[in-house]
């Protein structure tokens, strides 16, 4: 069970912009699949949250995200081709700052597109919760972090000091 460490706030190469992945490189990513499933579950395990990971969490520069809500998707190189003008405020979190949640607008609903693994391709709608959660994901591939997207400067809040009763949240179980 290769258990990836998740790279934390202020490391560099959280704000890299990820490579799209080549049709001939899946043979080769079954390895960091595994290892995006692994480190998730384990991150389930110790802060019981958890839906997504993205391949430069754990320092791969890919654009690789791994979900599992319901059941296992892989998602490469997703797009969005769809955003709804509805905008909806969530208390997001992250991997890479566990106990630190930040007040963020994003689309109610979207599109996402992409390749599964098997190079087909797929596409998503999502409204809530889930449009929220791979927003956040896609993100992450273009070296964006919730930090960056805060509406203010008073939209920051400790997880632990939390005084409110509901968020939206990019880990936490559906």
């Amino acid at each position: 069970m290769p258990i990836r460490e998740v790279l934390r706030l202020g490391n560099p190469q959280l704000y890299e912009i990820s490579a799209p992945v080549q049709e001939t490189e899946l043979d080769t990513l079954e390895p960091l699949i595994t290892d995006l499933h692994d480190t998730m579950m384990a991150f389930r395990q110790q802060w019981q949250a958890g839906r997504a990971i993205a391949a430069p969490q754990i320092g791969v520069q890919k654009r690789i995200i791994y979900m599992q809500v319901d059941r296992p998707i892989v998602l490469i190189n997703p797009y969005f081709d769809n955003k709804s003008e509805a905008m909806q405020e969530v208390w997001d979190d992250c991997m890479c700052f566990p106990e630190l949640l930040v007040k963020v607008r994003r689309h109610q609903s979207c599109r996402i597109c992409y390749r599964d693994r098997h190079w087909r391709p797929q596409s998503l709608d999502l409204d809530g919760s889930l449009s929220e959660l791979l927003q956040h994901e896609v993100d992450h591939l273009d070296g964006i972090l919730a930090v960056s997207l805060a509406i203010d400067a008073q939209a920051f809040a400790l997880r632990s000091q939390q005084t409110f009763t509901t968020y939206h949240s990019s880990y936490a179980n559906s």
